[in-house]
């Protein structure tokens, strides 16, 4: 999922407080010659609440292995999202499958605005101040994924004035 992005920090689990939310459990059904078999699939986010994020997929046949199992997928993904004062640097929209997402920065005390998937990888990369629409498809493994491509594509001043080549007073008055 993390290929194809430019400034990318990949970031290691250890030494960081991580916190897991479970997005969502499906109970999957496969149809065999001996019946139906049962199985489940968790999606979780974890992050430190200070811009660091992860997502993760785990199936098992219970509900608590497959949590476990999405919990240590999620920790193997863990980015660094730039984060401004608590909202975003800049506004962004997502796509994954037929789920979009559109992100845009708020002003200081406006809360997160969003809804479903999109509000725990908010809460969980650490950003207090953000309006969002999730558009399109509502299944959370895509919304999950439409809005970690919208956080990985921001990039903060300090980042565009290093590829531009640039001082960082130059990106914002011309």
């Amino acid at each position: 999922m993390m290929q194809g992005y430019k400034n990318v920090e990949r970031v290691k689990p250890s030494g960081l407080d991580l916190v897991d939310r479970l997005v969502g459990v499906q109970r999957v059904t496969k149809v065999t010659k001996g019946g139906r078999a049962f199985g489940f699939s968790a999606i979780v986010v974890v992050g430190d609440s200070n811009g660091v994020v992860g997502h993760g997929l785990g199936k098992s046949k219970d509900v608590a292995s497959a949590i476990a199992k999405a919990i240590e997928d999620a920790k193997k993904n863990l980015v660094r999202i730039p984060i401004l004062n608590g909202t975003l640097p800049h506004e962004q929209k997502g796509k994954f499958g037929g789920a979009k997402v559109f992100l845009k920065p708020a002003s200081h005390g406006t809360g997160v605005i969003s809804g479903g998937s999109v509000r725990h990888v908010l809460e969980a990369v650490g950003i207090k101040d953000v309006l969002s629409k999730s558009q399109g498809s509502s299944n959370p493994h895509n919304v999950v994924k439409a809005t970690f491509n919208a956080l990985l594509q921001l990039r903060s001043a300090a980042v565009i004035a290093k590829q531009r080549g640039i001082s960082l007073d130059k990106v914002f008055n011309g």
